[in-house]
């Protein structure tokens, strides 16, 4: 394969597009919309070059001009938070790592079932997040009206106060769900 450099939109045959943020000695960091940032071998046959930077038809590095690495990973962060691509880091309260969550219906012939806690926790901070995404979609529609756009917020301001029930399992109070 070709040397890439940074800039390059490329196609993996697992995380499908990316955009090269940097190349190292023997791989390149880059950036996909399903998987985030990947070190992808320089010797792999799963990428295929979709386009080069504009100005840098030909190959060869171009790490002296243009954005530097952190302008490149502040401006995709931001591109992939806005669409939903990047989820943060929410951590589950110590007490409850490891734990079970054992649902028993009343009638005894039927069976329980057990869900670890993690897998539990992780579909709410999910669900939190979809919220989030469905917030911005909702303020930065083109058609919706302000009053229309309002009327929605308070369901989904409703839908964080339904949820506020599970803020025990949160570690950092900064991370509950607030119902304003």
């Amino acid at each position: 394969m070709e040397n890439l450099t940074i800039g390059t939109l490329v196609d993996h045959e697992r995380y499908g597009e990316g955009v090269v943020g940097a190349v190292n000695f023997s791989n390149y960091d880059i950036y996909f919309a399903r998987g985030g940032k990947m070190t992808v071998s320089k010797s792999t046959d799963e990428l295929s070059v979709i386009s080069e930077p504009e100005g840098n038809e030909g190959g060869g590095s171009n790490a002296a001009s243009g954005p530097s690495l952190a302008d490149f990973e502040a401006m995709m962060t931001e591109v992939l938070d806005r669409f939903g691509a990047l989820q943060e880091v929410v951590e589950l309260g110590e007490r409850w790592e490891g734990g079970m969550m054992i649902l028993r219906p009343e009638n005894p012939e039927l069976s329980s079932k057990e869900i670890p806690i993690e897998t539990f926790f992780h579909k709410i901070v999910m669900m939190r997040d979809r919220l989030r995404v469905l917030e911005q979609n909702i303020n930065s529609h083109e058609v919706l009206t302000d009053e229309q756009k309002v009327h929605l917020q308070q369901y989904i301001t409703r839908c964080y106060g339904s949820m506020t029930t599970f803020n025990i399992l949160f570690k950092n109070k900064e991370d509950h769900f607030k119902s304003k």
